[in-house]
């Protein structure tokens, strides 16, 4: 299966991120993961949340921010890597003057239900 970028839209999760769905079981015919690019817009931050069942990757490929990983605030830029285990509350904040992009996989796939707001 292959997926062209211009063809897939944005949408807006329950975190307050901006995502592009790469690639997740409900659209493209994979079973255990998904993989999505998110917007953070210069300024802004996503909602503090954590995921019951999905360990997540974030990657970040554009912009800096400050990373909250349960009690930790961690600062990340372009080339970063980071793990974020299941029932880990967490939120990244865009700290500089250009949009923070980073790509997301998520095992089990996101879903709206498994994310719960803090």
């Amino acid at each position: 299966m292959i997926t062209h970028y211009q063809d897939i839209p944005n949408y807006i999760t329950k975190d307050g991120s901006s995502i592009r769905e790469l690639m997740h079981p409900d659209s493209h015919g994979n079973f255990n993961q998904s993989l999505a690019e998110a917007t953070v817009p210069t300024g802004t931050q996503t909602q503090l949340h954590l995921h019951k069942e999905s360990e997540e990757i974030y990657y970040i490929t554009r912009g800096q921010g400050v990373m909250t990983l349960g009690n930790e605030q961690l600062q990340v830029c372009r080339g970063d890597s980071i793990l974020i285990a299941p029932n880990t509350p967490h939120q990244i904040m865009n700290n500089c003057d250009e949009d923070l992009i980073f790509l997301c996989v998520c095992s089990p796939a996101y879903s709206h239900q498994d994310t719960i707001l803090l």
